[in-house]
C-alpha cells in the first residue's frame, strides 16, 4: 500500500517510522507545515516529502494518517472523505462538538472510513481489564479509578489550542472507561485547580482536574489528570468488583513509592512520557488501521466513539465552569 501522512511532529514523526517499517506498507508520503520538519522525517524513514496536503491526497494513497495540529484536523477529515480514502485520525477529530458533528457528516456522506487514535485500546493491559469485566472475573464492578498524570506541563504555547485538560486529556479516560466497561456515563460532577504556573491561569485552563462519574448501570468511577507530575509518565486504571480487583499500568516503571516499609521502593526507570509507555499500542492501533484499509477487519475505534467521548469531556467542562452535577442529556450530539 501506498500511504499518505499528514503533519510530522512528535507523534507524527512516530507514526511514520512505524509505517515505514510495517511490511504492507510499499511507500509513504508526508507533508508539514515546516517543509525541513517533513524532510527530515522523510530522511529518517525513505519516505517522500511534498509540500502540502493537496499533494498528499493527490499522491496516489490508498489511505492517509492525519497527525496534524488539532485545528486542521476537522477540515482534512472532511477532504480525506471526499478523497474516498480511508483515514486514521489522531484525536480530537475537533475541539467542539459543532466541528466534530460536521466532519463525521461528511465521513458518514461520503461512506468512508474514519479511524480514531485512542491508543488505549490497544494496550495490553487495558484489553486484560476489560475481559476481566465483562467475562465477570471482577463479579460486579462497583468502583472504577482512573488517572492520567504528564510528567511536566507543555509549552505555553498549546495550552490555547489544546482545549483544556478535560477534552485534551482526559478524553482519553473517557474512552477507555467506556471500552473496558461497555457501559456509558450517564452524569458527571468536575473541578479543577489552576494553582500551578500561571499560564494555566492565563490560558483559563487548569493544571489539575477530577471528576466523578456515574454510570449507566450506578457504577461509579473517578478520573484524575495532572500536567505537573515530577515523579514521572504515570497512566493506571484501577477496578473494584464485589469478588476481585485488578490495577492497569501497574508495573516495575511505574511512577510510585511506597510509604510502606516493607513496600516497592521507587522504579529504576520511570516512565518517562507517553510515546514510551505506550510505543506496543500506537504500533497496534496503526497496524490496525492498514488491516481495516485492507478490508480484513472492522473498524476499532469509529469517529461516534470519539464523539461519546468528547461528549463527557464537555460535560465535564460545563460542571466545573458551573459547578454543578451535569446529565450526559444535556450535552448535544447523542
Amino acid at each position: 500500500m501506498r500511504i499518505g501522512l499528514i503533519g510530522t511532529g512528535r507523534i507524527g514523526s512516530f507514526h511514520a517510522g512505524v509505517l515505514a517499517r510495517h511490511p504492507e506498507v510499499a511507500s509513504l508520503v508526508v507533508t508539514d507545515m515546516d517543509p525541513a520538519r517533513a524532510g527530515q522525517a522523510a530522511a529518517r524513514t525513505g519516505a517522500t516529502a511534498v509540500a502540502s496536503a493537496e499533494e498528499v491526497l493527490a499522491a496516489g494513497v490508498d489511505a492517509v494518517v492525519i497527525t496534524s495540529a488539532t485545528s486542521a484536523h476537522a477540515e482534512l477529515i472532511g477532504r480525506a472523505a471526499r478523497a474516498g480514502l480511508p483515514a486514521f485520525c489522531e484525536k480530537p477529530i475537533a475541539l467542539d462538538l459543532a466541528g466534530t458533528l460536521g466532519a463525521l457528516r461528511e465521513v458518514e456522506r461520503a461512506g468512508s472510513v474514519l479511524q480514531l487514535g485512542f491508543m488505549r485500546r490497544f494496550d495490553a493491559g487495558y484489553a486484560a481489564a476489560r475481559t476481566a469485566v465483562r467475562g465477570g472475573a471482577l463479579g460486579r464492578l462497583h468502583t472504577v479509578r482512573s488517572a492520567t498524570s504528564d510528567p511536566a506541563p507543555p509549552p505555553a504555547a498549546y495550552l490555547p489550542l489544546s482545549g483544556g485538560l478535560f477534552r485534551d486529556c482526559l478524553v482519553h479516560d473517557f474512552d477507555i472507561l467506556r471500552w473496558v466497561t461497555g457501559r456509558e456515563v450517564t452524569e458527571v460532577y468536575a473541578t479543577g485547580s489552576d494553582a500551578g504556573p500561571a499560564m494555566f491561569r492565563e490560558a483559563g485552563d487548569v493544571d489539575t482536574a477530577a471528576a466523578l462519574l456515574t454510570l449507566d448501570d450506578n457504577t461509579l468511577a473517578t478520573a484524575t489528570a495532572t500536567r505537573c507530575n515530577g515523579a514521572g509518565y504515570d497512566v493506571r486504571m484501577e477496578l473494584a468488583g464485589d469478588r476481585d480487583q485488578i490495577a492497569v499500568g501497574l508495573d516495575d516503571r511505574t511512577p510510585l513509592t511506597s510509604a510502606e516499609p516493607q513496600g516497592p521502593p521507587a522504579p529504576a526507570e520511570p516512565w518517562p512520557g507517553f510515546l514510551e509507555r505506550f510505543a506496543p499500542a500506537y504500533e497496534a492501533e496503526l497496524d490496525a488501521f492498514l488491516g481495516v484499509v485492507r478490508g480484513e477487519r472492522a473498524n476499532p475505534c469509529d469517529g461516534r466513539e470519539a464523539l461519546h467521548a468528547l461528549r463527557v469531556a464537555e460535560a465535564c467542562e460545563r460542571s466545573r465552569a458551573e459547578r454543578r452535577p451535569v446529565r450526559l442529556t444535556e450535552i448535544p450530539g447523542a
